[in-house]
């Protein structure tokens, strides 16, 4: 059976060990970044399901990581889930319009992530598997 391949993006290098360990034991496949500004580099190597990413990183942020990532064929319609520990409600127009799906507020409870993308992957078909 295939498993569903995420990139997960976050500068915060222990949390994204623990994040990477959560979608694993769920039984995902993870890409793990801790570099925004990196992700450029392997886009066109990759193929995924989900995006979940850091709002605020250096570098790039996840608003601008979001906006790039939405002008490429190969990303054009994979969820994106954003994560933040500042979410204002003024967010919402911005992430909708940099194409992010969903912001999960820091911090949340693993079984949290885990609901979040599986709800959203069910709405998704399924394209890495073809593609990767």
């Amino acid at each position: 059976m295939y498993s569903k391949k995420i990139l997960v993006v976050d500068n915060d290098k222990d949390f994204l060990k623990e994040l990477e360990e959560v979608l694993m034991f769920s039984g995902y496949q993870v890409i793990a970044m801790d570099n925004s500004s990196a992700v450029a580099g392997i886009v066109d190597q990759v193929s995924v399901d989900l995006v979940l990413m850091d709002l605020q990183m250096p570098g790039k942020t996840g608003f601008e990581l979001a906006y790039e990532l939405r002008d490429l064929p190969r990303f054009y319609d994979v969820p994106i889930i954003a994560m933040t520990g500042f979410y204002r409600e003024e967010y919402e127009p911005l992430l909708k319009a940099c194409g992010i799906s969903y912001c999960l507020q820091k911090p949340f409870h693993p079984l949290d992530v885990i609901a979040k993308v599986e709800g959203i992957l069910a709405k998704h078909p399924s394209k890495a598997s073809s593609m990767s």
